[in-house]
């Protein structure tokens, strides 16, 4: 009688393995085989970590093995099982793999197919495409679309963690809490003696030196010692944690008016402003988005505020961005005035320090929050519910999805929510971050998350010109290398430009994404659909790139560029300055943060700042969903790829006092995880 031999490898997380009856069926195409039990209590067993085979023997040969059922019965109590693979030994030699990597609960049964990647068109039999459907049925009751605000990207329709599926949950939720990592993170940093301090204000800046972690020759003890010089100031803008808003200036706005004679002292070229604008020399950064934003009201004992300033910055002849004048306000009048560097020097500090706490909330919020956690959240949803797991798009994109719907449901229960952490120490808390996602939703546009040409658009392209510009060089590097990835795979699996059409899966993710994600606002530039190789490769690098890179630029530098408190300060206790000559340095330090949310905020901005334990990086796929050997040459071939560009930046980066490596793949997590 025939004789199949299977192996089932169970997966080495904390209680990944079982206990329970486990029983397997085998489909072929000539016939099915009885219902065999594998394991039962007490065996031993689906162990974590385990490799267990056995011998399954038919009355006949069942053909070409297309399905594989597996049910787990309770013996005692609930038992999850997290299956990585099944392959199986036909009688005549030949190797199937059938790529699992879910978590089977309860008493539940799944049915795998073969690892090898199909298409729709594929699928020449009805037990396959019924097989596909009903995947599909099951995942859309399970993803289902909710709008957590009005205007913003729809997100999960969970209120917590524990309600969504156990694939897509944290193994550990412990390892996740925000409140417990929070503290923890304030308990190694020896600031929690000062975390319930609100009102306290430092007495200087020298004291905010006793919460600050000094690790020697890092970035943030670098921004410490030299946070107040205008270079410093200038440099964030290229390459700090949020190098996503400084734009060549084309013309001077009407609501900035700045002359001649307020600026020609930090010209260095002997040409007038307007000539200087011609010659692609001034560069601004506008805070527009946060005019009208309320300030954070939900502690009645400190009044926080908000401003809404427009920078103006200057390429000197070293082709270092410096800043020349800024304008606290959007609507220019007498108490509105313009600060310059040739102002007292208090004067010209306090407005920057005013600028770094905009862009401190402009990142957290829009650039951070929206533009890589939600959006990749939205992308994530959409193919669970329209991408079967036999899908080459579903094996191409999963491993970029990997807890991001958990992370972010996390945040919504604990972080971003009503009287949640934010609101500790973000003058952006208490209702203002939802505000600054809905306006911010009209800029999100597809284009704008294409790297390669947002940076054109804002005239950032030129390394000649801006030779500093490490996340502009780093980012199409890694860009270009995801694209030809995806390009490799997209290749391997459609033909032409018309197989892409038909894909009635991909279509159908294509639009999700385009009617829930982005609204169906026609304004986004969102494809409804897809219909070449080309769009579809792009299209593929924009989720990739933004769900793994784009990420990474702007999460993990937080405690670099933001541990320094007036560097980039949550709240602001004073209203900006209205006239010039009156700021004292007690001033100053009675605006900046008090002693409880410096702590809160320093707690928090080092737990964001922290890999994920065993963290899987970009080209990193340990769960093979892939089998085929095309697929598997051509991650091999991107990995090298990614390898050169991290010995490029890594050469690049000696000797510098500010190495620039959150773009370097060997530091870009896969996924939103953090």
């Amino acid at each position: 009688m025939p004789s199949y031999t299977v192996t089932v490898a169970t997966g080495s997380q904390w209680f990944a393995g079982t206990d329970d009856y486990v029983y397997l069926t085998l489909q072929g195409t000539a016939g099915c085989s009885e219902r065999h039990l594998l394991d039962k209590p007490f065996y031993n067993d689906f162990e974590r970590g385990a490799v267990d085979s056995y011998d399954v023997t038919v009355e006949e040969d069942l053909g070409e093995i297309q399905l594989i059922k597996i049910e787990k019965r309770k013996y005692w109590y609930q038992d999850d099982w997290y299956l990585k693979y099944i392959t199986v030994k036909t009688p005549v030699g030949d190797y199937l793999e059938f790529p699992c990597y879910r978590w089977i609960t309860d008493e539940k049964e799944i049915v795998l197919r073969d690892g090898r990647a199909k298409l729709p068109r594929d699928d020449k039999t009805q037990i396959l495409k019924q097989h596909r459907r009903k995947e599909l049925e099951s995942r859309q009751k399970m993803y289902r679309w909710k709008e957590w605000h009005p205007g913003f990207p729809l997100s999960i329709d969970a209120h917590s963690h524990s309600e969504l599926p156990r694939d897509i949950q944290f193994d550990n939720e412990k390892g996740i809490d925000f409140i417990l990592n929070y503290t923890k993170a304030m308990e190694n940093l020896y600031v929690n003696r000062f975390m319930h301090m609100f009102q306290s204000s430092w007495s200087d800046f020298a004291d905010f030196e006793r919460i600050f972690v000094r690790i020697s020759n890092t970035i943030s003890e670098y921004v410490m010692q030299h946070w107040k010089e205008d270079f410093m100031f200038g440099y964030q803008f290229l390459n700090g944690c949020n190098p996503v808003l400084i734009r060549r200036c084309t013309e001077i706005p009407k609501k900035l008016p700045v002359t001649m004679d307020m600026v020609e002292c930090s010209l260095e070229r002997n040409l007038t402003l307007e000539e200087e604008v011609k010659q692609g020399n001034i560069f601004i950064v506008d805070y527009e988005l946060l005019d009208g934003v309320d300030a954070n009201k939900t502690d009645p004992c400190t009044i926080q505020y908000l401003a809404a300033p427009i920078c103006l910055l200057y390429k000197n002849l070293e082709k270092k961005i410096v800043p020349i004048a800024i304008q606290l306000g959007q609507k220019p009048g007498p108490d509105n005035p313009i600060f310059l560097p040739s102002d007292a020097t208090y004067d010209w500090l306090l407005a920057k320090i005013w600028v770094r706490s905009s862009d401190f909330h402009m990142h957290q919020t829009v650039t951070h929050l929206l533009r890589t956690h939600l959006v990749s959240e939205v992308f994530s949803i959409a193919m669970f519910r329209q991408l079967p797991a036999v899908h080459p798009l579903f094996k191409l994109l999963v491993p970029h999805m990997r807890f991001t719907i958990a992370i972010n449901t996390k945040a919504r229960e604990q972080l971003i929510c009503e009287c949640g952490l934010f609101d500790k120490a973000n003058a952006t808390g208490g209702g203002g971050h939802v505000q600054m996602v809905q306006k911010a939703m009209k800029d999100l546009t597809y284009s704008s998350l294409c790297f390669p040409e947002e940076i054109k658009a804002k005239g950032m392209d030129s390394k000649e010109d801006i030779p500093y510009y490490y996340y502009r060089d780093d980012g199409i590097k890694v860009w270009e290398a995801i694209k030809s990835f995806a390009e490799d795979v997209i290749h391997i699996y459609y033909g032409s430009d018309e197989v892409v059409c038909e894909d009635v899966e991909l279509q159908a993710f294509v639009k999700d994404i385009y009617v829930y994600g982005m609204r169906g606002v026609k304004a986004s530039g969102f494809p409804k659909t897809i219909r070449t190789r080309e769009t579809l490769a792009e299209y593929l690098t924009v989720i990739i790139f933004t769900t793994s890179a784009q990420h990474a630029a702007v999460n993990f530098g937080q405690y670099d560029w933001c541990s320094w408190i007036p560097n980039a300060p949550p709240t602001m206790r004073r209203p900006p300055p209205t006239e010039k000559g009156t700021v004292t340095i007690e001033q100053i330090v009675e605006s900046l943060p008090d002693r409880g949310r410096s702590c809160w905020h320093l707690g928090a901005v080092w737990a964001l700042s922290q890999f994920q334990d065993k963290e899987l990086f970009l080209g990193m796929y340990p769960d093979e969903h892939f089998v085929e050997k095309p697929v598997k040459e051509a991650m091999a071939k991107f990995r090298k790829n990614l390898d050169e560009i991290v010995s490029t930046i890594t050469e690049r980066n000696k000797n510098k006092k500010l190495p620039y490596y959150y773009l370097s793949p060997d530091r870009i997590p896969n996924s939103v995880a953090v």
